[in-house]
């Protein structure tokens, strides 16, 4: 990474209805990637509907890479089964900043986000001005599996503040 534009903070807040990978449950994490960086989530043994809860953070060094998430099932004596897929393009995130946020009261959805082909998105995702930040809530379809979503949440940390954001934005335009 040549130069950090800011820094994202990804909420892996739950799974919903995830895939059976064993006799009768699974034990599930989540693996997260975008560029090089990689980390993952705590193992939920024997847990379909697992709440996580966990923050992980990702540095941003261009908004035109998306954010992956593989969703596995912990196996003792032979390889991790996966359970489903998402990819998360933070530009429709990014694209949310506009100059006079400030002046919004916390709870104001700055946009909305619909669900398409293009997206792993169940349903509409809103983006919320609060504490001085925007909030991404998105629930995301989990693809090449029977059934499963992620609850996830997004909030920007910025290391050039939100003025760098608007910056950055034209660049990758």
């Amino acid at each position: 990474m040549d130069q950090i534009y800011g820094v994202l903070k990804l909420r892996i807040q739950r799974g919903i209805n995830l895939a059976i990978r064993d006799l009768r449950s699974s034990d599930p994490y989540v693996v997260v990637s975008m560029g090089t960086q990689k980390l993952k989530t705590k193992i939920m043994h024997k847990d379909l509907n697992p709440e996580w809860n966990e923050e992980l953070t990702l540095m941003v060094d261009d908004i035109k890479t998306p954010i992956h998430l593989k969703v596995f099932d912990k196996d003792l004596f032979s390889a991790d089964d996966e359970m489903g897929e998402a990819v998360i393009d933070i530009k429709p995130y990014v694209k949310c900043w506009n100059k006079g946020l400030e002046k919004l009261p916390n709870g104001c959805v700055v946009k909305r986000i619909q669900p398409n082909e293009n997206n792993y998105l169940a349903e509409e995702s809103p983006c919320i001005w609060h504490n001085g930040t925007i909030i991404q809530r998105m629930l995301l379809k989990l693809r090449n599996v029977e059934c499963g979503e992620l609850l996830c949440e997004l909030e920007w940390l910025s290391v050039l503040g939100s003025m760098g954001l608007l910056e950055l934005q034209h660049l990758h335009a």
